[in-house]
């Protein structure tokens, strides 16, 4: 709940009067609220410091990294702090509008721009979440490492702590690193499903909810073909702006693997054999 002490915080780190608060939709984690004051609009989330720790301290990193790419409109991180259990991250507010006639040819010129942005190595700075699990990022040498060691295995350990079963993990992990191209890192959002993109007042596409690292870009086209809301304009123009490797659709499902685990870890319900055919079909 948005309390009298949090708003009386927010002023004083604004330094600005606050004349409105406008809950926004935020999703199962977060609440999010528009605050308006006498100059000008921000965005906050606000959610348990116990039980994310360092949430907004990782997203603020995301953000920033995403930003730096001078790729995407992404909200501009005001500052991310904590007042008694609730931890809080305020935000540029974005004025949501229509799209410019081009929107769908200059997300994937964007997208293709920030995948070009690379480390010399696989990972982050920091471990952070997607949704509300953690997320690893501790840097690695390879794709496949990274993506073997910091995304599948932390996935499956915890959906066998909830009870379910897999087998010959080891060797389907050696099938998965058989599949993997060999390619240099690549910023990622790290979570690009339609729900994690805005349009600017401006009709700009604009990237939200990050969870980023550097690594395999195939991972956010993945993603982004897992549940639809893109139109086939951004792949068209993605390619032709940095074409992707031989066979990359063969391996949507490698990738789409990761997601699903997660949603089974979250949701559970029907992700279970979702994960078994993916499985089987690189088994």
């Amino acid at each position: 709940m948005f309390s009298s002490e949090l708003k009386e915080h927010f002023e004083k780190i604004l330094q600005e009067e606050i004349i409105a608060v406008k809950p926004l939709s935020g999703g199962d984690i977060n609440q999010v609220y528009q605050l308006i004051t006498t100059v000008q609009s921000f965005a906050v989330k606000i959610n348990s410091a116990s039980r994310f720790p360092g949430m907004f301290r990782a997203e603020s990193k995301g953000l920033q990294a995403l930003w730096d790419s001078n790729t995407f409109v992404i909200p501009k991180v005001i500052c991310f702090g904590e007042l008694e259990n609730s931890t809080f991250l305020i935000l540029e507010y974005i004025d949501s509008k229509g799209k410019i006639n081009n929107f769908w040819e200059l997300f994937g010129r964007n997208l293709a721009m920030m995948h070009k942005k690379n480390q010399p190595y696989f990972g982050f700075e920091e471990d952070n979440y997607i949704g509300s699990l953690p997320q690893y990022n501790k840097s690695c040498d390879s794709a496949s490492e990274f993506y073997i060691t910091q995304r599948l295995e932390p996935q499956f350990r915890l959906a066998i702590q909830k009870g379910y079963s897999f087998s010959n993990l080891e060797l389907f992990y050696t099938v998965v690193e058989d599949e993997i191209p060999v390619e240099k890192s690549s910023l990622l959002h790290g979570d690009l499903w339609s729900g994690n993109y805005m349009v600017t007042q401006n009709g700009m596409p604009c990237l939200i909810d990050p969870a980023v690292a550097y690594a395999p870009r195939e991972m956010d086209i993945a993603m982004m073909h897992l549940f639809g809301g893109f139109d086939s304009t951004v792949f068209n123009s993605y390619t032709e702006t940095f074409p992707l490797l031989e066979n990359w659709k063969d391996r949507i499902p490698i990738w789409q693997l990761y997601y699903l685990l997660v949603h089974l870890n979250l949701f559970g319900g029907s992700y279970y054999q979702k994960v078994q055919n993916t499985m089987n079909t690189f088994s």
